[in-house]
Order: structure tokens, then C-alpha cells, then sequence
């Protein structure tokens, strides 16, 4: 069936499940190629049709041993096909998958799992294994089953069960208010908090992305963020999972990438910033371009203009590259394209900050004075007026209304709305809206500086130096007490322009203080420290630990103005 003949998603209404939309691409194009997983040079694939039985045997099968409506589900497997198949079975099922990043860690991966108590898990062997070591995370687990090769005693192999159960149609009938999944925030600020995501709220970031990013059915998705997959299935895309593993972004091999591209034609990538910054500079390096790919995204943080450029330029002449700016509790919020990006040069490097695009179809944007912690209901005397800066505020049909278990996380995060509409949601970030709605990013609010003026942001003063050609990443920090932290500027320069000796280091700076004349968001900078590798998360490998560096910075000489 062509593309133009399948079904665009649609919203939900009372009594129907996320599942509804699934099963609309799936009967739609049930001969087409539904997902493609490329691991250890073998090529596996399945039909939508087939992944439509066995979503409903997987579903049989869990409900034959008592899984049901609403209960937790552990959900430890990697991106791929079982993934996918394991996760839409749930779903039909109406039990709740609680997909757990192993990139965030042992120690704060065990720690949500124990709040969130799911009372059944799925997992391959060594995740199962994890679970009689760690028993106390996993004591809520009555239920347990197996997906691959398995040692006696460990699980019940749901292949197995799979096999022998029926594929009649499963659709559990929820309300649209009902829990669909929990997910967890990256951590970057915190420990990582459980989001409960309802059949509703997926259904419109479906909808969501189809309207800012154009999807449309047919099309042959790059899956670099397994958790999108799912969302390639209720649009009627193919997903191609690529040879990355999840919790170590920055080791995969460009050229094993870049083959999954050329010889799936995939239309769409959809990466983190990390594995772009590898794969750009890859092809680039060989004049390899990218005539399929009409669509790059990259999402989990923000992508230099550098990169962006480049990677245009690997694309074919309609195809574009494209950033999203949402969370965990609210996607999309906006999207700005790199057509729409690069004319703000100028700007960028002036330091005004990240433009991360125009608010989404159905989402509000509002700027809240940053000194307003204290409100628990909106004020919209505090509101900011354009081009303020504050922190930024969202809501619409995108945007998650709880946390799981986490009464004081929803208490700072959520504002009430006094009209009784739904709540805003305090993003953690600050921003402003410039005259033609705009919005632009300035970094994280407890990553800004507690300077005698008030908070200092560090966004757009590092953008100001990533006009360095040596320079690859950096973070501005305060040193000194709060209230009065004075900045100090920390240098991650490029793979073999690390300067190793005092005049090279000088020299360094000297062009690092020419760029903080250039603009008066960073004039000021005098100090700057050199690191070899700034630490990041390890779900992106792209958000800067700050706290670690503002830690490291206050331990370091300060280096003598002849420096």
C-alpha cells in the first residue's frame, strides 16, 4: 500500500487505548517492513502485520499469567524488535511499561525502580540476574519473565509462552486519563524522576511530532533514540535500529552508521547530539552526503550551529535538519529547523542564547519571573514581558500533570492555573521570547550563577566562545560564594589542541579573551581553565555535568593575569 494511502494519527477519545493508533498503521500496511534491527552484521526484520500478532500473542501470553490492566511492568530489553513488540503488548494489554534508562546508572537506576514498585518484570538474562543481586530494588516484582537465553531459575522464557498463546485481538478499553507508561527524567539536575505518561498525552506527542516534524507513513526512521520507535509505529514508520548501544552513545562506529543509512535508505535520522558530532565530521572528512536522509533530527540537548551547517550540507536540497526543544514531562514544545536557524548566526554568537523555535500547535509558552519559587498557584502578574528573561513555563495536551512518587519534585514543578485550567509546568529552564515569538534558550536554572546581580545563565556566554576553532565544549561556572560567584570559563579544546605548555596555555587564553570582548554578554570573562574531557550524561553524552565542574573549579589555581 502506498504512503498516501495509510491513516494519519489521530487523537483519542474516551475508552480508547494508545494501541488504537498502532493498530491503524499496522492493518493499513500490514506487508510493509515495520521495523529493521542491524546488530553483530545480521539483519533482522518484521512486517507490520506480524508485529501486530505478535503484539497481541505477547499480550495473551502476559494475561494467561495474570498480568493485567494496570499493573507496573519492568521493562529491561534492548532497542529492537522485541523492544518495540514487548512495549505495544503492554500497551494492548493496558498493564503500564516503566522503561528504566540503564544510561543513568546502576546506583539511581535501582533507586527509581524501588519507588516506582513494579510488580512484574520482562529483562533479558543479565537484567534478571541484576535482580537477585539487588534484590531490595526489585522486592515489589511478583512476576518475572525472560527474553532471550536464560540460566534455569532465573524467569519464565515469554518466548515460550508467546508460542503457545492465541492471537486473538487484545485491546484493553482505558480512559484517555489512564497511565499508559512511566518514564524517567535524565537526572542531569537531580536524581531521575519517575513521569507517568497517559494514553492521551502519547497520543497527542504523536500527533505532535507528525505536525512539527511532517512525518508521514512510508517513511524509514534512523532510531538512535530507541523510545521513538514507538512512536514510529503509530505514524506508519519503519524503524531502523542501528548497532548503538544506549548507555555508551559516544563508542559507536560512524562507519557502521553511516552503512545502516545507506543501505536501508532511511528518510529520517533521529539521534542524540553525541552521535551526530560523530557521524558529521565522518562523512565529511570522506565527501560522503546523504541523499535519502530529507530529515535529521537530534534531540536530548542542544546542537551546535557548527554541526548543524555541516550537516546540512550532507543532506539532499529538500531535506533539512531539525531540533526539538521538550522533556521527558512535555514533548514537543517547540521545533526550529536549520533553515530557520542559521540566519540567526550573528545572534547566537553575540550571546543572546539557543533559539529552539516557535511554540508547538497547542502548547503555551509564558515567561515566569525567575524570583517567583515561591508560587505554588500562577500569577500572571509575574509574567515576563518579551524579550525578559525568566524561566520558562508550558502547558498543553503534551504535557504530563504528575511525578510518580515524588510529592515535593511535583510541588517545585508544578504551578496551578487559578482559572482551573490545566497546570503549567516549570521546565527548569530559562529563557525569553523575542518579538516574533521566539523562544530562546539560556541554559539550565540551577546551572545559572548566584552572582550580586542576580542569576547569570551560562548558555549564551558559551556560545560566544564556540566560535573557536580549537574549542569543542565549554561551561561557565561560578567560584566564589553565592550571591557573589565570580565566572570562571571551562575549556574543553578539540582532540590535539590541548595546550600543554605555559605559552601555549597563554596564548590560548589571550584568544579566548579577544572573544569575550566581542560581546557584552561575556566581557567580563577573565578567567579560563582548561579540562580535558567535561563529564556528561551518559543517556545523550551531550548535558554537562556542572556541578561536578564548579566542584573541580574551586579546587583549581587560579591562573596569574601574565598567564
Amino acid at each position: 500500500m502506498s504512503a498516501s494511502l495509510a491513516p494519519s494519527p489521530a487523537s483519542l477519545t474516551a475508552g480508547q487505548n494508545i494501541a488504537e493508533l498502532f493498530l491503524q498503521q499496522t492493518r493499513a500496511n500490514p506487508t510493509g517492513e515495520g521495523i529493521v534491527e542491524r546488530k553483530d552484521a545480521i539483519r533482522r526484520s518484521i512486517t507490520f502485520g506480524e508485529l501486530e500478532l505478535r503484539t497481541a500473542r505477547i499480550a495473551n501470553a502476559l494475561a494467561g499469567e495474570g498480568v493485567g490492566p494496570g499493573d507496573r511492568v519492568a521493562l529491561f530489553v534492548p532497542p529492537g524488535i522485541d523492544f518495540v513488540a514487548i512495549t505495544w503488548g503492554l500497551f494492548r494489554l493496558g498493564a503500564i511499561p516503566v522503561l528504566a534508562d540503564p544510561g543513568m546508572g546502576r546506583k539511581r537506576l535501582l533507586a527509581a525502580l524501588e519507588r516506582t514498585a513494579p510488580t512484574v518484570m520482562i529483562g533479558v538474562g543479565r537484567a534478571l540476574l541484576a535482580k537477585c543481586l539487588f534484590p531490595k530494588a526489585f522486592r515489589s516484582v511478583k512476576k518475572v519473565f525472560g527474553v532471550g537465553r536464560l540460566l534455569p531459575g532465573l524467569g519464565r522464557s515469554l518466548a515460550k509462552l508467546e508460542e503457545s498463546s492465541p492471537a486473538d485481538s487484545v485491546l484493553q478499553p482505558v480512559r484517555v486519563n489512564d497511565t499508559a507508561a512511566i518514564l524517567f527524567t535524565s537526572g542531569s539536575t537531580g536524581a531521575p524522576k519517575g513521569v507517568p505518561i497517559t494514553h492521551g498525552q502519547l497520543a497527542a506527542e504523536v500527533q505532535g511530532l507528525r505536525e512539527t516534524l511532517g512525518f508521514a507513513p512510508g517513511e524509514r526512521d534512523l532510531c538512535g533514540l530507541p523510545a521513538f520507535a514507538l512512536f514510529d509505529c503509530a505514524l506508519g514508520i519503519t524503524s531502523v535500529f542501528p548497532p548503538i548501544d544506549p548507555a555508551k552513545p559516544a563508542s559507536v562506529d560512524p562507519a557502521a552508521l553511516l552503512a545502516v543509512i545507506q543501505e536501508e535508505s532511511t528518510t529520517t535520522g533521529f539521534l542524540s547530539p553525541a552521535l551526530w558530532r560523530i557521524l558529521v565530521p565522518y562523512c565529511t572528512r570522506r565527501g560522503v552526503s546523504l541523499p535519502n536522509l530529507t530529515r535529521a533530527v537530534s534531540a536530548g540537548a542542544p546542537l551546535g550551529i557548527d554541526v548543524v551547517r555541516d550537516l546540512r550540507a550532507l543532506l539532499p536540497a529538500d531535506g533539512d535538519v531539525f531540533t526539538p526543544y521538550g522533556a521527558t514531562e512535555a514533548l514537543p514544545v517547540a521545533v526550529i529547523s536549520g533553515e530557520e536557524l542559521m540566519p540567526l548566526a550573528k545572534r547566537i554568537a553575540a550571546g543572546e542564547g539557543t533559539p529552539v523555535g516557535r511554540a508547538a500547535p497547542g502548547i503555551e509558552i509564558c515567561i515566569l519571573d525567575s524570583d517567583a519559587t515561591h508560587l505554588s498557584v500562577m500569577d500572571p502578574e509575574r509574567a515576563m514581558a518579551q524579550g525578559r528573561l525568566g524561566e520558562v513555563l508550558v502547558r498543553g495536551p503534551v504535557v504530563t500533570q504528575a511525578y510518580d512518587a515524588a510529592p515535593d519534585a511535583q510541588a517545585a514543578a508544578k504551578l496551578a492555573d487559578p482559572r482551573g485550567k490545566p497546570d503549567w509546568h516549570r521546565m527548569g529552564d530559562m529563557g525569553h521570547l523575542d518579538t516574533e515569538g521566539l523562544l530562546w534558550f539560556l541554559g539550565r536554572k540551577s546551572h545559572c550563577l548566584t552572582t550580586s546581580d542576580g542569576l547569570r545563565p551560562p548558555v549564551g556566554v558559551e556560545n560566544v566562545f564556540l566560535a573557536h576553532g580549537s574549542l569543542a565544549r565549554c561551561a561557565l561556572v561560578g567560584r566564589g560564594p553565592a550571591g557573589a560567584e565570580q565566572p570562571v570559563l571551562i575549556v574543553e579544546p578539540k582532540a590535539g589542541h590541548f595546550p600543554k605548555s605555559p605559552q601555549a596555555q597563554k596564548t590560548f587564553r589571550d584568544e579566548l579573551k579577544a572573544l569575550a570582548r566581542s560581546s557584552q554578554a561575556s566581557a567580563d570573562i577573565e578567567v579560563f581553565l582548561f579540562h580535558s574531557s567535561l563529564p556528561v550524561d551518559p543517556r545523550h553524552n551531550s548535558k554537562i555535568h556542572r556541578g561536578e565542574l564548579k566542584v573541580w573549579a574551586a579546587a583549581q589555581p587560579l591562573p596569574s593575569t601574565s598567564q
